[in-house]
């Protein structure tokens, strides 16, 4: 399946793009894709979670996931606001109205298994969906997995590659870098022009135009929300928010000019992942988990290199390729690969897109997301408490300005050096398969046990 804009950046809801939009769309289209017959039958439903969903599920919006997709509810439409108090009322009257037509009981505390003993075979992020009759019959079973950035895919799709039925045909089709530099070469061409080209056929000019401007428009008010709003984040951390205040002592002590660029980038990033912890309104970029890294290069790009749209609209396009690739042929998934499959990935995805936006050769634009993601390999994913707020937090800051320095330096180059992107994200496979699953956003080892939840609230 061709990877596109639209697939690579999905405007939804934190805390976390594999817990909480995949989980989320995972039930609704569950009861979405169900004969008229068997929906109607529908008197009794329950949810089972595995893996890494089990472990980390309460912290990650999970449970509340699952109960606003049964409701038909989507991660991009759905009001954020008034989540908590639908929840609460859902618990209190232990029914849900499935898809807003059909009431059914259901008592979150039984209906909703966190298994934490068994995983599916496909990925640890698995959900078995069972529907029964009035009688106690089964009458529907499925199989979903949440592979990271909000993807989703049943048993079926997961070994054929794709959704059933759907294998998007573009002009300019690739699965690796490497191709798609040489296709680009043969070409005479920018790699911005021959993506466009491909965004176009599946989309067409004004729809892909209009969406890199609604995207880029969510990512700058989640910043500016996040910069403009205080408090502590939800989930019992007692982790205060950060963005408000520090941009205000930025706004009122002068710093050098270099310093300062990079302090404010990193108060964008910090900004987005404090929104995204308090399940604010975010673009998975390429997840949750990361959704502050693009955003904040993309808003350095625009407040301090003099960034104009079509600038924005290179930047988004390299950014997807690179995504799509580390996608494709490693996994953007912290439950699987770890941190460097997140943080990793987005860093080398803005690298590119700034590179791309200031007008970098394709080799250096290639070069870029190498250095970035090179500089992130063997990055665990170990959130405390398995709340997406230590280190998640930081760690988007600073890949942010790893992205920034890995375009420098391959700017101030001609695009020729030793390591591929395309070997960069085998090694990033590799080393993810070698990753004990304590590593892999189960918050069973690193920082997660090192430093207890009882220490940090102290």
């Amino acid at each position: 399946m061709y990877i596109s804009l639209f697939d690579m950046f999905k405007i939804g809801i934190g805390p976390s793009s594999s817990h909480t939009v995949g989980p989320m769309r995972a039930a609704r289209r569950f009861l979405m894709e169900l004969p008229a017959a068997q929906f109607d039958a529908i008197a009794r439903l329950e949810v089972e979670l595995y893996g890494s969903l089990a472990h980390t599920g309460h912290g990650h919006g999970t449970d509340v996931a699952i109960l606003l997709g049964l409701c038909g509810e989507l991660p991009d439409q759905v009001d954020t606001a008034g989540v908590p108090a639908r929840v609460q009322a859902i618990r209190a009257a232990r029914e849900l109205v499935l898809l807003g037509k059909k009431p059914i009981p259901f008592d979150v505390d039984r209906a909703l298994i966190f298994n934490r003993s068994d995983l599916l075979p496909v990925h640890s992020n698995g959900m078995r969906f069972r529907s029964f009759d009035a009688s106690g019959q089964l009458v529907s079973e499925r199989d979903m997995y949440s592979i990271g950035g909000g993807f989703v895919v049943d048993t079926d799709e997961a070994f054929v590659g794709s959704p059933r039925g759907v294998e998007e045909r573009v002009p300019h089709h690739f699965e690796t870098m490497e191709s798609l530099l040489a296709m680009a070469e043969a070409a005479g061409q920018p790699l911005h022009q021959l993506l466009m080209a491909n965004e176009i056929a599946l989309h067409g000019e004004a729809a892909t135009r209009d969406f890199i401007h609604r995207v880029k428009t969510v990512m700058f008010d989640c910043i500016d929300r996040g910069m403009h709003t205080d408090g502590m984040l939800p989930g019992g951390l007692k982790v205060s928010r950060r963005a408000k205040g520090v941009a205000e002592r930025l706004r009122h002590t002068p710093t050098h000019a270099s310093e300062g660029a990079m302090n404010w980038v990193s108060v964008y990033a910090i900004a987005v992942n404090e929104e995204n912890a308090a399940g604010g309104r975010v673009v998975t970029a390429p997840t949750n988990g990361a959704a502050g890294v693009v955003p904040a290069v993309l808003r350095y790009y625009q407040d301090f290199r003099d960034g104009d749209a079509p600038g924005i609209e290179r930047f988004m396009l390299a950014a997807t390729a690179v995504g799509a690739l580390c996608k494709r042929n490693a996994s953007i998934s912290g439950a699987e690969v770890g941190c460097q499959g997140e943080v990793g990935s987005a860093a080398a995805m803005a690298a590119a897109g700034l590179a791309a936006a200031l007008g970098a050769t394709n080799t250096q634009i290639e070069n870029a997301a190498e250095i970035a993601l090179e500089h992130h390999l063997g990055m665990t994913c170990d959130p405390i408490g398995g709340l997406v707020q230590i280190p998640c937090i930081e760690r988007n800051a600073m890949g942010a300005v790893k992205a920034i320095n890995a375009c420098s330096l391959a700017m101030l180059g001609d695009g020729s050096h030793m390591v591929s992107l395309d070997q960069a994200i085998e090694t990033m496979r590799r080393t993810g398969a070698d990753m004990q699953s304590k590593y892999k956003e189960t918050s069973l080892g690193g920082l997660a046990i090192t430093v207890s939840v009882r220490q940090v609230e102290c």
